[in-house]
């Protein structure tokens, strides 16, 4: 009976046994089924780690191939919190060295579900020699790339600047970010138990690295442009200062300078108001420099010669409620004294005979009131009001450079039309993007946009903007040693809060380009409120003197002989 019951017990536990390992085996091989790839996942993802790496950002070059912006190789210190044994002592001695806030370090160490936190990115060789001394558990290291700029403030407008994660945030590394951007990798990381690394699987041996580009900017141009503008900016106590340099056949910019600048290895310590490209950005009222375009829309759609007389009023002309004044009081003059000695009723008088809508024409033929397409971000328009919404006071005051506001870019991109019988060209800061060989993969040729106006009227044009910088002109100042030059001069009053012209705040320009015959560099000076002198041919067009000189000598264009260019007189003192 005993030995009976004992095989009944027996009989039980085996089937119990039988039905879990059933239920067991079932279960298994549901899962295998139904959550096999799932569970194989969860498994790795205890043991692996995957870590995105980033290729090296391309490097920027001059147009004679230096290197303007380049990328290093740095450490980078992060943290593994659930290794780290002590965050509250551990944050003290890396707060000491880095110093940094310790509560702040504290905070990162003591986030137990992040796998992986960043304490300092980019940091300086003594802060990694400092904290590697240290020795704390949990601490690694990091080889990373950051931008480095070799020449420090250089082109820093043109250029731009990255961010701690190698995303560009202005100028061209923001412009060109996807082109300059180094592809990412993923790079898996098998760990053990305790976390510790034992083995990596490396990326395939493609290249990652981002694209080159070579820009059309020179950087011995742009170092005259900058240290002749900042001269100039400091001399006359002035508020900024913005010149640019172009090769007027082609649209390339070969210099933009802007004062003050700041250093793009240490954006963080200057103000974001200088960071932007204000001479793409920012509009502002041209004034005199305008009435060139207004000479070209008479001379190609009024029947008007450079010798055709206009009464100047001896420095007062009432239209309707206002007055319209010149700096001397000027009697009957040529069209072409109206632009040598750069009257403003003069102007009035030649916007009477072309008519409002042949104005605004002519100014958006030339690309006023549109962007022009430059390859950067946030260009402006500026304003230019459809002629159908002009008084006559507005069409008087437009002629000679007032109710109208264009970029720098804009006006030397018009001007630069002139020297090029007529053609406006399309401005490009970029001529090519490279891999890393070298090999050209994209080009940006010369680029016509349209047609702006005749070459003949442009090659009158030509002949007056020398009589500029004769004696008695306004652009004397500007006038260059062996080389003939074109050019103008500008004084714009600027706009108060409330809409009012000011009497104490002006904007001081020179445009102009040489040599004359056959132009090589178109060169735009503006001084922004200028304190010692307020007059564009006393403040600026020295600045213009200095960088055309000193480029067409870099750039070897030879001298003109004396007989065949004006004489221009290199003392005395217009203005204009």
């Amino acid at each position: 009976m005993r030995a009976k019951y004992i095989r009944l017990r027996i009989l039980l536990v085996g089937v119990v046994f039988a039905m879990a390992f059933a239920v067991i085996g079932g279960k298994a091989l549901l899962l295998q089924i139904t959550q096999g790839s799932w569970l194989s996942r969860k498994a790795s993802d205890q043991v692996e780690e995957s870590f995105k790496a980033v290729g090296r950002r391309g490097t920027i070059f001059d147009r004679r191939g230096h290197a303007m912006a380049l990328s290093i190789d740095v450490t980078s210190i992060a943290a593994r919190p659930s290794q780290v044994k002590d965050p509250d002592a551990a944050a003290k001695d890396l707060a000491r060295v880095l110093k940094r806030k310790p509560q702040e370090i504290k905070e990162r160490l003591a986030a137990p579900r992040k796998p992986f936190v960043w304490v300092k990115r980019q940091a300086t060789p003594k802060e990694t020699e400092a904290v590697g001394q240290l020795r704390i558990p949990g601490i690694e290291f990091v080889s990373e790339s950051s931008r480095f700029y070799p020449n420090r403030a250089l082109a820093a407008h043109v250029l731009g600047f990255t961010g701690l994660d190698g995303k560009g945030l202005e100028g061209v590394e923001f412009f060109y970010d996807k082109y300059l951007r180094g592809s990412g990798t993923s790079v898996k990381v098998l760990r053990d138990a305790h976390g510790n690394g034992f083995q990596s699987e490396s990326p395939a041996d493609e290249d990652a690295s981002g694209k080159n580009l070579m820009l059309t900017l020179d950087q011995s141009i742009q170092f005259t442009a900058e240290t002749s503008l900042a001269e100039a900016v400091e001399k006359s106590r002035a508020k900024s200062g913005m010149a640019i340099v172009m090769a007027p056949r082609t649209g390339e910019i070969l210099a933009m300078a802007l004062a003050p600048t700041f250093n793009p290895n240490a954006f963080d310590d200057t103000k974001k108001a200088l960071w932007r490209n204000r001479a793409i950005t920012d509009p502002f009222e041209p004034g005199s420099t305008l009435k060139v375009f207004s000479a070209a829309a008479a001379l190609e759609f009024a029947n008007i010669s450079p010798k055709t007389v206009f009464n100047c009023e001896n420095g007062a002309y009432r239209i309707g409620k206002n007055t319209v004044h010149d700096v001397h009081r000027y009697g009957l003059l040529s069209l072409q004294d109206i632009i040598k000695y750069s009257s403003n009723i003069g102007a009035v008088k030649i916007s009477e005979k072309v008519g409002p809508e042949k104005l605004h024409h002519t100014l958006r033929l030339f690309g006023f009131g549109q962007k022009t397409g430059i390859d950067s971000a946030a260009e402006t328009a500026g304003l230019l009001m459809h002629h159908k919404h002009w008084k006559d006071i507005d069409t008087a005051a437009i002629s000679f450079g007032h109710g109208v506001s264009a970029s720098a870019v804009q006006l030397i991109t018009a001007f630069s039309a002139i020297a090029n019988d007529g053609v406006l060209m399309q401005p490009r800061i970029v001529q090519a993007i490279t891999d890393q060989q070298g090999q050209i993969l994209r080009q940006f040729p010369p680029e016509e946009v349209r047609r702006a106006v005749s070459p003949q009227t442009a090659a009158t044009l030509k002949e007056i903007l020398q009589t500029v910088m004769l004696p008695g002109g306004t652009g004397v100042n500007a006038a260059l040693d062996g080389y003939s030059a074109c050019g103008k001069t500008g004084t714009a009053r600027k706009i108060d809060e409330n809409g009012n012209y000011t009497n104490d705040r002006h904007v001081a320009s020179f445009i102009g380009f040489a040599p004359a015959d056959n132009p090589q560099v178109a060169v735009l000076v503006v001084i922004d409120e200028p304190k010692a002198q307020i007059y564009g041919g006393a403040v600026a067009a020295p600045v213009f003197k200095k960088i055309a000189q000193s480029a067409l000598g870099y750039l070897n264009v030879p001298p003109q002989p004396v007989g065949e260019r004006l004489r221009v007189a290199l003392d005395g003192g217009g203005r204009g």
